[in-house]
């Protein structure tokens, strides 16, 4: 994700209708003009069925009919209305509960969902919001939807956990499962991509091992990799799932991995001998260089997580160096982390400096490590209280522009950072400016935040100023594009059920929450009023439909019928 740039906006908004070659004005015209008489169909429909109706109203007799349900209504008792009224109010409260879950749930009204689908096609809604092809509008969409296509795109998350070692003891631990079926099967995706090729057939280790990767079950897949060593024990990919999956610490894991690294170098150094005989063994390369990339990355995490993090961090170094075209594997996310952990700020910046960089992807690691190191040069001696009486320095306005600048990028992180939501462990796949990259974040670099002191102070005091930078991030960001709106749904795909996903911007409650509140409340206020005061609740009923229809009332009405109700036909109790 990089910063935005204003030239291609600017020359779209510069752009007029008239200006665009084959844009035919009378067509746009004619277009506006259907989509003018279908926004107001709705409308003219409505006049039409009343003034139909008033034509009518003699053959029909609605005069007589409207006197007769009136001296209807006059002749119900009280017990009527305390009946109808509740009903009313039980039936909107079970409405209410229901919108409550469901929104809360999907982060929708299932009303406003229903309507919006089902009744806009009817209602002519469709085409309210034609714009011409070549319109600065639809330029300006178009740009949107590519822009938010490109943020929606899930990015497996470089620091992702041993399923074995740490996700399955988690679940021996607390009985539930952190990884989600999508978040798992995005992971076959990805195991297939990198660890197959098109000449597995040659070797039946490698044939055994790409059934192994589509298995769902994993004892299935556990069992399928021991079956491809009992062909070739020097099948590198089955000893990474054995190490993955398997074992069930993170040293079994790591004597695993180095089983498959030495196959792994094997086959990868026999591979590079064969890559220009054909196509199929290019493919054979790329595909032996990826499980062997894979490999020893996984050995430097494995260290990391030993303690032993020098040796991480050179692993790391000389995978940068030795493959650098693999940058989309974001090893340099790894390689922050565990210099931040050394506490070597200086080789932090050098590497910030290096993918910090306009024109490439951003991420809630890159963005809040450099905050991170601007904070940590003031936040020891910060106070807001002196802040606010001589003004902030140089320095602190710096720091203060970068905490922004991060927040802006990922808006959900403060919360993890200053524990105002509890952390769970990380998906396997992280959507960029989501709850799911957060939890990502949070989880590995919270510690890095507390060891520099002062840092979570500054960022407590001065994170919730930049939503005032951008008042509609749906629409326009500062320092980004804006915020994309699809983040929550593929959050809650990606995260656990047990987890509170974090929805930015914060939703407002819909309308018809609201209503069916507002509804179940007032008719069980009626009800209640109606049970207890029957001869007042009955002058007011009356006094409500003279007004409405004016019809002389029955000398046996309501009046007659509220002397009948008696305390103990309404269940109340002689005191």
């Amino acid at each position: 994700m990089a910063d935005r740039g204003g030239v291609g906006e600017a020359a779209a908004v510069g752009a007029s209708p008239a200006s665009v070659p084959g844009l035919n004005p009378t067509l746009g015209w004619r277009k506006r003009l259907r989509a003018g008489l279908a926004g107001t169909g709705a409308s003219l429909w409505f006049v039409a069925g009343l003034g139909l109706l008033y034509a009518l109203r003699i053959p029909l007799r609605l005069c007589e009919n409207l006197a007769a349900v009136t001296v209807f209504l006059n002749s119900l008792t009280p017990k009527f209305y305390v009946a109808l009224t509740g009903t009313s109010s039980l039936i909107s409260g079970l409405i209410f509960i229901f919108e409550w879950w469901y929104f809360h749930k999907h982060g929708t009204s299932f009303i406003e969902q229903v309507s919006v689908s089902h009744l806009q096609p009817l209602m002519g809604g469709t085409e309210s919001s034609i714009s011409e092809p070549g319109s600065p509008s639809r330029n300006r969409e178009n740009e949107t939807s590519r822009q938010n296509l490109s943020e929606c795109k899930v990015w497996r998350n470089p620091l992702n956990l041993f399923r074995g070692a740490e996700y399955r003891r988690y679940t021996w631990v607390t009985g539930k499962e952190p990884l989600t079926y999508y978040d798992m099967n995005l992971s076959a995706q990805d195991h297939q991509t990198f660890f197959t090729c098109d000449t597995d057939f040659l070797r039946p280790s490698d044939t055994v091992m790409q059934k192994a990767w589509r298995e769902r079950n994993p004892p299935a897949r556990i069992k399928a990799a021991y079956q491809a060593l009992e062909l070739n024990n020097d099948c590198a990919t089955a000893y990474v799932l054995l190490a993955e999956e398997e074992a069930t610490t993170i040293v079994d894991a790591e004597r695993l991995f180095k089983q498959a690294l030495k196959a792994g170098e094997t086959i990868y150094r026999q591979s590079q001998q064969c890559q220009h005989q054909s196509p199929q063994h290019e493919a054979q390369l790329r595909r032996d260089t990826n499980v062997l990339v894979y490999i020893k990355r996984r050995l430097a995490m494995c260290a990391r997580k030993l303690g032993r993090i020098r040796e991480a961090v050179k692993i790391m170094r000389d995978l940068m160096k030795e493959f650098p075209p693999l940058t989309m594997l974001n090893i340099h996310e790894n390689l922050l982390e565990s210099l931040l952990e050394l506490q070597a700020y200086a080789d932090v910046q050098a590497v910030l400096a290096k993918y910090d960089d306009i024109s490439l992807p951003k991420s809630a690691a890159i963005c809040y490590t450099a905050a991170l190191l601007k904070t940590r040069t003031v936040s020891e001696k910060f106070s807001p209280e002196t802040a606010s009486r001589r003004g902030l320095s140089t320095a602190e306005i710096n720091a203060v522009e970068a905490i922004h600048r991060a927040v802006e990028f990922n808006p959900h992180v403060p919360k993890y950072l200053l524990e105002m939501k509890s952390l769970i462990l990380p998906p396997e796949h992280i959507l960029k400016r989501g709850d799911s990259e957060a939890i990502a974040y949070a989880f590995f670099h919270l510690q890095h935040w507390k060891r520099i002191e002062g840092a979570l102070n500054l960022l407590e005091c001065t994170w919730e100023g930049t939503f005032r930078m951008i008042p509609y991030p749906l629409e326009k960001g500062h320092l980004f594009y804006p915020y994309p709106s699809c983040t929550e749904t593929a959050d809650r795909e990606l995260l656990p059920t047990f987890h509170h996903v974090s929805v930015y911007p914060k939703k407002e409650l819909p309308l018809f929450i609201h209503f069916t509140a507002g509804f179940c409340s007032s008719t069980a206020m009626i009800a209640i009023l109606t049970h207890q005061f029957p001869e007042i609740m009955g002058i007011f009923a009356k006094a409500v439909l003279g007004l409405w229809c004016p019809q002389p009332w029955a000398s046996s009405g309501f009046e007659e019928n509220t002397q009948d109700l008696k305390s103990e036909d309404l269940g109340l109790s002689s005191g």
